[in-house]
């Protein structure tokens, strides 16, 4: 698993598929002997917002996790280092420009991580995409 899939796992993305796998063939015959179709099931958002400020009340430093990709790393208990940043920054596709300097490619970090996040079902508020 890459670093965005840690960050995603951190924030309770995912979940255990395992269960998921189990309880689908019981609703299926369940659905089948009733000749009902089995209702479907909604995709649950995830409050990012919500879990990283829990994460931040916890925390004994003043993470501004909000506008700073090292601060949100270190509020998620992952590396934040340049090099760990860098690596991250090639999973996501930073651009070549942007890798060149540090304070450009922690700015698209922290955009295109929360962005991740949104797209991947997170509740990201629409003042920290932009």
């Amino acid at each position: 698993m890459g670093i965005f899939g840690n960050i995603l796992s951190k924030l309770g993305f995912g979940g255990d598929k395992k269960d998921d796998a189990v309880a689908a063939p019981a609703a299926a015959d369940a659905a089948v002997a009733t000749d009902v179709p089995a209702a479907p099931v909604a995709i649950s958002a995830v409050d990012v917002v919500a879990n990283l400020e829990a994460l931040a009340s916890a925390n004994p430093e003043n993470l501004n996790w909000k506008t700073s990709i090292v601060d949100l790393m270190k509020l998620l208990d992952l590396d934040s280092s340049f090099g760990a940043r860098k690596e991250l920054a090639t999973e996501l596709a930073c651009p070549t420009d942007k890798m060149g300097d540090s304070a450009q490619m922690n700015m698209w970090l922290h955009k295109t991580v929360l962005q991740k996040l949104a797209d991947n079902g997170g509740n990201i508020p629409a003042e920290l995409l932009g």
